[in-house]
């Protein structure tokens, strides 16, 4: 493969999204207390599966994207064939299932499910009311995933799991604002385009809001001795939060005046990974 169609292919499995992902996955694991193979299995079995995702998501999109001329798209600008794409995302999927279950058993299954959510959005549901299911199940899903490769499968407290599933129906909101119009023209009617951009407007800004608030209420509660440890949590949660909700805000406003733009989507996953780092912080706190 030349290095121009490896560049193509390095694309098509959206490295942005799915390095953010593994990151956070990644350092979770680190701050919860995984052993070294352990976060190297975490690290690999979370990029297989985000890489699997997201080149299924350009293999099915292919005549669309063609349709809508996405120049960032390279299967639909014709820099990459939608087989060579569709192969990968076979590839990385089955490579996903001995990483996953290198975590356990139940671990394993878990960010499997994971996996099949982000497969299932790509196939189907996307197009259907229920788009939405598929980020909050699989980001919901991902610290679940982390803690089970401890001993004893332990969960993680309720609040994380919940924090990360509204952040996975943020993220869906804010990834299809940009494109509602012609996603419409295209036949792809997800709950984003019927519930329209101000709908899903505010609805992505609360879910963001909701998270962001439900992280700062419950991570000084880890430390009540009122210890310097408990003094840092409280301030990185009122920071945090505070930068969350203004870049929440000031993507919403971008979104209004330019509805087109993509940068209400980076403000949102700006916010998103204050909320992030407050969470590995909690993770590190709870050792």
């Amino acid at each position: 493969m030349s290095l121009r169609r490896a560049v193509a292919l390095a694309l098509a499995c959206h490295p942005g999204p799915s390095l953010a992902v593994t990151a956070a996955a990644t350092g979770y694991a680190v701050c919860i207390g995984r052993r070294p193979a352990g976060v190297c299995a975490v690290g690999a079995a979370v990029l297989a599966g985000q890489c699997s995702i997201g080149w299924h998501n350009d293999a099915v999109d292919a005549v669309r994207d063609a349709a809508a001329r996405r120049r960032d798209k390279p299967v639909g600008r014709g820099a990459l064939e939608r087989s060579v794409v569709l192969k990968s995302a076979l590839g990385a999927a089955a490579l996903a299932v001995p990483f996953s279950l290198a975590s356990g058993r139940r671990a394993g299954v878990l960010h499997l499910v994971a996996v099949g959510a982000g497969w299932a959005y790509n196939a189907r549901l996307k197009a259907t009311a229920a788009s939405v299911a598929p980020y909050a199940v699989a980001f919901g899903l991902l610290p679940c995933f982390v803690e089970a490769g401890l001993p004893g499968s332990p969960w993680p407290p309720w609040w994380i799991p919940a924090a990360t599933a509204l952040l996975g129906v943020a993220a869906h909101g804010a990834n299809a604002l940009p494109d509602l119009e012609v996603d419409r023209r295209l036949g792809v009617v997800g709950l984003p385009h019927r519930l329209g951009r101000r709908t899903t407007l505010i609805g992505t800004l609360a879910a963001l809001g909701a998270a962001s608030l439900l992280v700062a209420v419950s991570v000084p509660t880890l430390d009540r001795s009122g210890s310097m440890l408990g003094g840092y949590l409280r301030l990185s949660a009122a920071t945090a939060t505070a930068l969350a909700m203004g870049a929440g805000v000031l993507g919403a406003a971008v979104a209004v005046r330019r509805p087109s733009s993509r940068l209400p989507f980076s403000l949102f996953v700006l916010a998103a990974l204050a909320d992030v780092g407050l969470v590995l912080a909690a993770a590190r706190a709870r050792r």
